[in-house]
């Protein structure tokens, strides 16, 4: 290996050099929107939207070129990308990714965006939620004239223009969709490019550029013109734009030709050789996972079977009803949850772990692992599994008034919360966490705290559930390096950004849902429809209003003084910094009156001088996977690896 790469260092010394132009330069950038996606379908499309870009980087690298396509239903992703013919493979390969990350601006989620078109100088870049490959004209093709006009002898200007316009459009067809050239007449000369997307048949080809030159004709007068149709591309310049290592008159050095022979078949091996190692070592990688995950199902299997946590999978199976339908009571990203009366006459509630997600494993091992001997009057109890049968269940205490999320934003209408139960329902998750946190034998952070992770006795007395992202936290440590999981505009700024994970991760989502539960609304942390409770809130305080945003709902009947005092606890839990957040012994006394409350600082995402929301994504990319959780519409975000700069 080491032989072949000093090779292909020593041909690339011998190669003529030529400047690099990636042509980053932005052409025409075209957002297409559909608002009545639903929230949940444009979460998928997001994920289904970076898949796609996952997959068009190597191909584009490999061959200039690449389709793709993923997801389901109405949340397909179509994706395509092309360099134009004539750059480099190195400089194809800079402008590609900058017009990835330039189509940012186009995500699935932004205002109800289905579909984004990137041209660049160099290349371009389109994805949509329906199959476009075969497409060459849209209603989203675009002219884009200068603004100035030629300055010389407009007449031979424009003769010269649609001369050679005329000729690409003929010619590029006929030379695998791509052509370049320039006609001097009367010392006047004009440059030109055309090519079609390697998607288009001769035929589509034809009509692409017919249309295109007719199009073209409204920029004849100008300095410079494109036509950027779906299915190809045509530009003049009275600047040789394109690549110097693409001759007009088609001749060439031979020599330098023999060379890039040479560095072609050298490259192929070099890439066969990289690509087969690649091969083995994710193949590796998948066998020692499947060892790793078997080894500690064994384990655990061996712990469950000498506890009293074993269930039966064919009891469970009956006190479901085989899992009928009718006692479904809720579906997320791990599984379906279902009612279950076993043969005492106790309900229960029995979750179907799915197989076809990749943290299965984790989640079945944190849920009896981690909290099987936790109990506490604040915490759903997990009272066994099956591990024997041909799916994992998970049993827990039947929890039967829904979830703290349906009461406020759930499609049924249920009877609004009076002030005192809501003050009942903060104070005891409050308990419950800090439980977790500071009084159970082991430190736990669970990462998912929501309205839907909290649910509801008879007597609303809160417990969380769902502790399949929980993670243990030694006390060794300050802090956790981990990937983000949870759901978005409940995350602490530290973890989504730097995937630092703290109790203080756990604080920072309390604080949000107290403000939620407060002011009945929805924090959209995340959306440019609606402004952000976080920013609502801080701007009230600031001013001294925070009774304002009170939930209506409530017609009056609680303590302004109380309810401001809560709203100002959020606060506190919700500050940017993690160090500044109190820990949840400590807001358990705040909430009793035994604890002097302090002034909070601004929270994360909001600008000081505007006080715009600013989502401030980091620069990472990262793959989130929608999970919309038992009793929940929530968008979670499973194990999103983020890589590093």
């Amino acid at each position: 290996m080491s032989c072949m790469l000093l090779l292909l260092l020593c041909l690339c010394l011998l190669v003529n050099h030529v400047v690099s132009d990636p042509r980053t330069k932005e052409a025409a950038f075209i957002c297409a929107t559909n608002n009545t996606a639903s929230v949940q379908d444009r979460q998928t499309l997001v994920e289904n939207f970076l898949a796609a870009m996952d997959v068009l980087t190597p191909v584009i690298a490999g061959r200039r070129y690449a389709a793709s396509v993923n997801g389901t239903g109405n949340t397909t992703v179509y994706a395509f990308g092309e360099c134009m013919k004539d750059l480099s493979q190195s400089d194809c390969n800079l402008c590609f990714a900058q017009s990835k990350i330039q189509l940012i601006r186009c995500l699935p989620f932004q205002r109800g965006t289905r579909a984004g078109r990137l041209f660049l100088d160099g290349c371009y870049i389109r994805y949509d939620d329906y199959n476009f490959f075969s497409e060459s004209l849209s209603a989203q093709d675009k002219i884009v004239c200068a603004n100035s006009t030629f300055g010389g002898n407009q007449t031979v200007w424009k003769a010269n223009v649609m001369e050679l316009v005329r000729n690409l459009s003929v010619q590029a067809p006929k030379n695998d969709g791509f052509f370049v050239g320039s006609v001097n007449q009367r010392n006047i000369t004009v440059y030109g490019l055309a090519q079609c997307w390697e998607v288009l048949n001769g035929t589509a080809c034809e009509k692409c550029l017919s249309d295109a030159l007719t199009e073209i004709d409204s920029c004849a007068s100008k300095e410079e013109g494109r036509v950027m149709n779906a299915g190809c591309y045509l530009r003049f310049s009275p600047q040789k734009f394109y690549d110097n290592s693409t001759s007009d008159s088609g001749t060439g050095n031979g020599g330098n030709r023999r060379l890039a022979i040479i560095l072609s078949v050298v490259s192929a091996v070099l890439a066969l050789l990289i690509t087969s190692a690649a091969v083995l070592f994710f193949v590796r990688k998948k066998v020692l996972k499947k060892r790793r995950e078997k080894k500690q199902l064994g384990a655990l299997l061996s712990t469950v079977n000498k506890s009293k946590l074993n269930y039966s999978y064919e009891v469970l199976e009956r006190a479901t009803n085989y899992f009928h339908s009718s006692n479904k009571l809720g579906q997320g990203g791990s599984g379906s949850v279902y009612k279950g009366v076993l043969s005492d006459g106790k309900a229960v509630a029995i979750k179907r772990l799915f197989f076809n997600t990749t943290q299965w494993v984790d989640h079945f091992f944190n849920e009896v692992n981690l909290i099987s001997d936790i109990s506490h009057k604040n915490l759903v109890k997990l009272l066994g599994c099956s591990i024997t049968g041909p799916e994992s269940l998970l049993v827990y205490e039947y929890v039967p008034n829904q979830s703290l999320h349906d009461y406020f934003f759930g499609a049924k209408k249920n009877q609004p919360l009076r002030w005192e139960l809501r003050y009942k329902i903060i104070l005891g998750t409050a308990e419950g966490l800090a439980y977790l946190h500071e009084e159970s034998k082991l430190r736990i952070i669970h990462r998912d705290i929501k309205l839907s992770n909290i649910l509801l006795e008879e007597d609303f007395t809160p417990k969380i559930a769902d502790f399949g992202l929980a993670r243990l936290f030694p006390e060794d440590k300050t802090h956790i390096s981990t990937a983000i999981a949870g759901t978005l505009g409940y995350m602490a700024p530290e973890y989504v950004v730097h995937g630092k994970l703290t109790e203080k991760a756990d604080v920072y989502s309390f604080g949000v849902a107290v403000i939620e539960v407060v002011s009945g609304k929805r924090n959209n942390a995340f959306s440019e429809n609606s402004p952000s409770v976080l920013k609502m809130v801080w701007n009230l305080y600031g001013t001294g209003r925070l009774h304002e945003v009170i939930d209506p709902v409530l017609e009056g009947n609680y303590q302004v003084e109380e309810a401001s005092r809560l709203l100002q606890i959020g606060l506190l839990c919700a500050q940017a910094s993690a160090e500044l957040r109190p820990s949840m012994s400590v807001v358990v006394k705040m909430l009793t009156g035994n604890h002097e409350i302090l002034q909070p600082t601004q929270p994360p995402f909001i600008s000081s001088s505007s006080a715009e929301i600013s989502p401030r994504i980091p620069s990472e990319t990262y793959n989130s996977l929608p999970d919309s959780n038992t009793h929940s519409s929530g968008n979670r975000m499973t194990e999103s690896l983020i890589e590093p700069r």
